[in-house]
């Protein structure tokens, strides 16, 4: 069992869900969050005071995946979030020590699903 963290620009929210339910990846939790890397920030003005911005507005998902489903889900995610274009984002994979669903009880690659 792992846990996939990944961290993509918003615009590109639509097309790794697509691509990860095309990889029969369908079990996710996504979130809006702030972040910086090696995008970097960007300067802006506001009635003519000038603010460095550093955070930037990404979306993060969450996927638990049984050990056959790793590949494949990273694939997809790469796949929906590539432009080419620095802050594409990361893709991280940890192992997953349990899981446990809540509603019947049921541990282990069971209850992901």
């Amino acid at each position: 069992m792992k846990l996939i963290i990944a961290i993509v620009q918003p615009e590109k929210l639509t097309d790794v869900k697509l691509a990860l339910t095309e990889a029969k990846v369908g079990k996710m939790t996504v979130s809006n969050v702030i972040g910086c890397g090696s995008q970097g920030g960007f300067t802006e003005s506001y009635r003519g005071a000038f603010t460095e911005v550093n955070l930037r507005d990404k979306v993060r998902f969450e996927i638990a995946v049984n050990d056959e489903f790793v590949k494949p889900a990273v694939e997809a995610i790469i796949k929906g979030a590539r432009s080419g274009k620095i802050g594409d984002g990361k893709i991280f994979v940890m192992p997953m020590e349990e899981c446990i669903r809540v509603r019947t009880g049921e541990t282990g690659i069971e209850a992901i699903g």
